[in-house]
């Protein structure tokens, strides 16, 4: 019989929870030739991160009763085998719209995959040592903006955009066989396929402020991200004239920004949470202010990944504490927390970051300060309503 919680098992597992990041980051600096080599606008090409965040983030909505229900390990297997099939079939289409239909099946499949992981340590692990791995999602899924797109550029500079979705496939496919060798059924007790008795779970989760408020700070958290996934590439290439090697070195740089501040965040995981909190939102404020009034006399790629390394370092560390309380909130219904946790986060992150950037384009700096000056303005006026529930946080 296999042991599902050796250390086999686990690293798998956590090889899986930053697949998200990866589907998307890949092929970050080619965002600009895909959008010459399809003959489409950078907006319709941007649009294939939307798609994927928008079902990605519905996915996870309601593949937690699933899991909950019918187990974690065969829909795992049969998320990945579908995750690969469509990476090879957008690699050799040049039509946008199918290339939007596989992204939308690379949104639900991740779901999946990622949500049943996340379930995995709640079901193996209790404790301190749960709260431990919990603390470690964030940082390890930050691995994703940090190796994804510094491998995504060199492989779109000596063989083209194709090879990041060739990469993808290649991934899944290698960890199917090992998931299928190593892994199994971690689910102690299915809950019953009962729509009333799932209803009223998800009623519960709604209904405590600190969890749904919470969420949505995730949003907001991770959408200074995104709005530099998906306008930083732009701004690089085209407005700055540089490679998409230089995006991706960028990326990395950004990606261990986001690192840096989840793993502050785990070494003041007992500090007073609201301080800490406002202490982050405050630098961010202030950063991205600052970057705002310099870009009026002074631009440049330096400048540019200064401000945003910073202000994604105070993402990383809201994203991390509001994570690792989310995801611990409801241990007894692991795969809907955890599915309610990534699923409302990238739902909200997807509609903010594509609203935002229709209306301040990808052009500069400046543009760049506005988004996330507008993003944190938002997380404020969250956080202003979760310290009037005071006593449901620490």
């Amino acid at each position: 019989m296999k042991s599902n919680s050796g250390p086999i098992p686990t690293i798998l597992a956590f090889a899986l929870i930053p697949l998200s990041g990866f589907a998307t980051d890949i092929y970050i600096p080619s965002l600009p030739s895909m959008a010459a080599h399809l003959g489409v606008s950078d907006l319709q090409v941007q649009m294939t991160l939307s798609l994927f965040l928008i079902s990605y983030g519905v996915g996870q909505l309601f593949i937690g009763s699933l899991l909950d229900s019918f187990g974690r390990y065969r829909i795992n297997l049969v998320s990945l085998a579908i995750f690969t099939l469509a990476s090879i079939v957008i690699a050799n289409t040049g039509n946008i719209y199918l290339i939007y239909a596989m992204r939308i099946i690379h949104g639900l499949t991740v779901a999946a995959i990622v949500v049943s992981k996340r379930a995995y340590f709640i079901d193996v692990f209790s404790g301190e040592k749960l709260k431990h791995y919990l603390s470690m999602f964030s940082i390890i899924w930050a691995t994703a903006p940090i190796i994804a797109p510094f491998a995504g550029g060199y492989l779109q500079t000596y063989i083209g955009w194709q090879a990041n979705f060739y990469f993808l496939a290649l991934f899944g496919s290698v960890v199917l066989v090992l998931e299928m060798i190593f892994s199994g059924e971690t689910i102690r007790q299915k809950m019953p396929f009962n729509l009333r008795t799932i209803t009223k779970v998800y009623t519960e989760m709604f209904k405590t402020p600190s969890f749904s408020l919470g969420i949505v700070m995730l949003g907001l958290a991770y959408g200074m991200v995104m709005i530099y996934n998906l306008t930083g590439p732009f701004i690089i290439e085209h407005q700055l004239g540089l490679s998409p090697v230089v995006a991706g070195y960028s990326s990395l740089i950004l990606g261990s920004a986001v690192m840096a501040g989840g793993l502050i965040s785990k070494a003041t995981i007992n500090k007073p949470f609201r301080l800490k909190i406002w202490l982050n939102l405050g630098i961010q404020l202030l950063f991205g202010l600052v970057m705002l009034v310099s870009s009026w006399f002074f631009s440049s790629l330096y400048s540019m990944i200064f401000f945003a390394f910073i202000i994604h370092a105070a993402s990383g560390y809201v994203f991390n504490s509001f994570f690792t309380y989310c995801l611990g909130r409801f241990p007894k219904n692991a795969g809907i927390a955890s599915g309610l946790t990534g699923g409302i986060n990238y739902v909200i992150v997807s509609l903010f970051s594509y609203l935002i950037i229709s209306f301040i384009s990808a052009k500069d700096e400046g543009n760049l300060a506005y988004s996330y000056i507008i993003m944190t303005a938002g997380a404020l006026l969250v956080m202003y309503w979760l310290t009037r529930y005071r006593d449901e946080m620490a």
